[in-house]
């Protein structure tokens, strides 16, 4: 099989996918022209992809877009030349999906079961097309390391407002009052289109006078050595598709709570996912109270639950056995 893979976007949840697709199958990537000269740049460009996007689908099989985003609105838009494969992960649904002519796409995955309701629910036509297949991570690479409970908290995003910085900072003052003794550490870098962001939050915890009880950390080039350092990890996001960080979290050791963004219960068990400030408070207490063997039994759980859903080799097979399933199909139709 001929498969083409596109993805202008991040890498950050494709490269053990792209792995496995290229290790099976003789993958191409698309790589649009570029116009050298600047004048009309955005029109010429947008000319010339559209061309050697028409030119990359009759060229492959299969083709499989990492984004359901504008690359895959305008590659159905062009007369259909091969099978299609997208993954949606969250954004797209609020940006994209109107855009998408969906007749065009023969499978769609989605990152979670409350995706797929939210999809189909707009969608319903298109239902039948949706295979959930979770975001995961590398079991490897994140793995469990013990240490005393130390009372730290964190947090690792880009800052925006969708992730909640704000109320967090809101919520660990009341907490801090209640309980001395916590430090809150924020990894991540400012979102470009929310550049105001970071600074906002900076300005509160000096307003607050929690200069000695917040760590802004920046980027974090190597999470995987920054989890271990936390007890606590929080996702406090009002919308996610299913967020990747609370599972390496997790895998590295730390206890997570969720605030009940949907599809937060298809991560965490019911008991470690909180509505509001008071509800957050009360389980953070609550762990903290625990003695060691509970708190490892309450890590324990949530660690199986990533094991067993979660494992970036078992659903890079699941998505690759998707887009092989595409491309028998249509070679069993070509064959009648």
């Amino acid at each position: 099989m001929k498969l083409g893979i596109v993805n202008e976007e991040t890498w950050a949840f494709f490269t053990e996918v792209h792995a496995e697709l290229s290790a099976h199958h003789a993958t191409r990537l698309f790589e649009p022209r570029q116009p050298r000269l600047p004048v009309f740049r955005e029109r010429t460009s947008r000319f010339l992809a559209e061309q050697d996007l028409q030119t990359f689908l009759r060229q492959n099989d299969v083709v499989f877009f990492e984004w359901a985003s504008e690359r895959l609105a305008q590659a159905t838009r062009l007369s259909k030349q091969c099978g299609i494969v997208t993954r949606l992960h969250r954004y797209e649904l609020y940006q994209w999906a109107d855009d998408i002519r969906w007749g065009a796409v023969d499978r769609l995955i989605l990152v979670s079961e409350a995706k797929r309701r939210e999809f189909a629910a707009r969608f319903p036509d298109q239902a039948a097309k949706i295979v959930v297949i979770p975001e995961a991570i590398s079991l490897k690479k994140f793995q469990p390391a013990g240490r005393p409970f130390g009372k730290a908290l964190g947090i690792l995003c880009h800052l925006s407002p969708r992730k909640r910085v704000y109320e967090l900072i809101l919520a660990f003052d009341e907490l801090r009052r209640r309980r001395p003794g916590f430090h809150l550490h924020i990894g991540g870098g400012p979102h470009p289109r929310f550049p105001e962001y970071p600074q906002a939050l900076r300005a509160l915890v000096d307003r607050l006078g929690l200069s000695d009880n917040v760590t802004f950390h920046g980027k974090v080039a190597r999470p995987e050595e920054w989890y271990p350092s936390m007890d606590i990890f929080i996702s406090n996001s009002y919308s996610e598709g299913l967020q990747v960080a609370p599972m390496e979290a997790i895998a590295s050791g730390c206890y997570a709570l969720s605030h009940a963004w949907d599809g937060a219960d298809e991560l965490l068990p019911s008991e470690d996912i909180f509505f509001g400030e008071r509800d957050f408070i009360t389980k953070v207490l609550a762990y903290a109270d625990l003695d060691g063997p509970a708190r490892v039994e309450k890590r324990s759980r949530q660690l199986a639950i990533v094991q067993a859903r979660f494992d970036v080799d078992r659903t890079k097979v699941r998505i690759r056995e998707v887009v092989e399933d595409v491309a028998a199909r249509r070679e069993g139709r070509r064959a009648a």
